[in-house]
């Protein structure tokens, strides 16, 4: 399933409606290149979660923690990401094996520590179209 994003508004309300059926122990995997939006998305996620503070992409601690009033946001991003062992120093089974809901940006970099049940994302730009805003989100 694709859907269009014709704003940043529109790939924020994409998070919140993902993050509106999200439920305990839900991994979310989100790719897509530098300025995509995944951060976007995430910030709709987060307020869908009952967090209303600031979001904001963790690329040098690896992983920020939102509590929500539903649930908890544990945020990674792994673009910086060197080796697997970085992921188990943070103690990332605890996250992806916990009661929150995890989002991983650059999931491509943990290799196979992503839990199998996770649910991917694609964000794409298209340049094609006359909106530089113009995305292309699909669940994979």
């Amino acid at each position: 399933m694709t859907i269009q994003s014709f704003s940043p508004e529109d790939t924020e309300q994409l998070g919140f409606m993902v993050g509106k059926e999200a439920r305990p122990g839900d991994v979310f995997c989100l790719s897509g290149g530098l300025g995509a939006g995944k951060t976007v998305f995430t910030r709709g996620l987060a307020r869908a979660l009952g967090y209303d503070g600031h979001v904001t992409s963790p690329t040098f601690s690896l992983m920020n923690e939102y509590e929500g009033v539903a649930l908890k946001l544990y945020h990674f991003d792994l673009y910086r990401l060197e080796t697997e062992e970085d992921m188990e120093s943070i103690g990332y089974e605890d996250y992806f094996f916990g009661d929150g809901v995890c989002l991983v940006e650059w999931p491509e970099r943990a290799g196979d520590l992503i839990p199998v049940d996770a649910i991917w994302l694609k964000i794409d730009t298209n340049l094609t179209q006359d909106n530089y805003d113009y995305r292309e989100i699909t669940v994979l």
